[in-house]
């Protein structure tokens, strides 16, 4: 099996057509173009886990650095969900998580990148390096950039990515909250997540409803205050039942009341995608987050997270910084080794 990587080709050569053997279609070279190496032999200088706006800004980065790598993508990127963003500079009308990532993809693919669809299953260590399954195939890296993201836990709905685009229900406050000014907003979840977010929420709108969910209702005073504050009447009621009745969010509570708002925000929490790292030791917090120095390194010298994974404001600009950080870190790591490696 044969992986397409990033070329370390200093003079650029002419625009055409490069065939990914892995992919099995074609790709426009960039400037710098990919060649074709064997995974059986070669090692990249890095493996990029996922293709999100931390995986593919990390590409760029590395593509500009003349690095040899590979960024494998499972196609499952969080930001593929945003509807349209307006707080990612740049973009005064907004800009949809699929648009943009389409948009660093081919600035990355410019220099050279590669993006090989697939799923990365293990990470062991291997030498001086880690070897990385990927289906019945395998590659070797000298380093490796984790930008794996998160995985939000959502209401059970049909068509729920449909109706996440049509904006019933909305993911992150921090992200879009702004467009609910003034519109009557739910949150359902355990009690404790959600009232920070309705607390959170209520910089935006004052018409604000509580869809409590499992069987502990109960608040320490500080939590009960939040309500009395927001107007929600105590003591909670559970919700039993949620629907999409045309451009509305109804919730049936568990005493048989109805209740009709504009849009639903979840707060049930989210799983990090860290399994990768910790199956080779490394540490996560207590929220299954990777963490990281100030260079995004982990626990595992050598391995680097970038993104939602890691333990910090999950918003697209903080993934890109972090992309742009570890990228650097890596290069200056690789840097340093083949200087000492020349000396010795």
């Amino acid at each position: 099996m044969r992986f397409s990587a990033r070329s370390t080709a200093r003079s650029p050569p002419p625009r055409k057509k490069a065939h990914n053997l892995f992919l099995g279609r074609s790709l426009s070279r960039g400037v710098n173009a990919p060649v074709l190496m064997s995974a059986s032999s070669d090692s990249f200088d890095c493996l990029i886990v996922g293709g999100g706006p931390a995986g593919l800004t990390a590409a760029l980065y590395l593509a500009r650095y003349r690095r040899n790598f590979v960024l494998v993508d499972s196609g499952s990127s969080r930001a593929s969900l945003i509807p349209c963003t307006h707080n990612y500079p740049g973009f005064p009308e907004g800009i949809s998580g699929i648009d943009l990532m389409r948009q660093i993809k081919q600035q990355a693919e410019r220099y050279g990148a590669v993006v090989t669809h697939g799923a990365v299953t293990q990470i062991v260590r291997s030498g001086n390096g880690f070897r990385a399954t990927l289906g019945d195939a395998a590659m070797n890296a000298r380093k490796v950039l984790l930008a794996t993201g998160v995985v939000d836990r959502e209401p059970d709905l049909p068509n729920l990515r449909q109706i996440i685009y049509r904006g019933e229900i909305r993911l992150c406050p921090i992200c879009d909250g702004y467009e609910v000014i003034d519109r009557s907003v739910a949150v359902i979840g355990p009690v404790k997540e959600a009232v920070k977010k309705l607390d959170f929420l209520s910089t935006y709108t004052r018409d604000l409803t509580l869809l409590p969910i499992g069987r502990d209702l109960t608040l320490d005073e500080h939590q009960e205050a939040i309500l009395r504050r927001l107007a929600i009447a105590l003591p909670l009621t559970p919700v039993s039942d949620l629907k999409i009745e045309g451009d509305e969010v109804a919730a049936e509570m568990a005493d048989g009341e109805i209740r009709h708002v504009d849009v639903l925000y979840p707060a049930m929490g989210m799983d990090a995608r860290s399994g990768l790292l910790r199956h080779l030791g490394g540490k996560v917090n207590e929220s299954g987050c990777i963490v990281t120095d100030a260079h995004q390194q982990t626990s595992i010298p050598g391995v680097y997270a970038a993104g939602d994974v890691v333990n910090e404001l999950n918003q697209i600009a903080v993934a890109t910084a972090h992309a742009a950080i570890a990228a650097t870190a890596i290069h200056n790591a690789l840097n340093a080794e083949d200087r000492a490696a020349t000396d010795a």
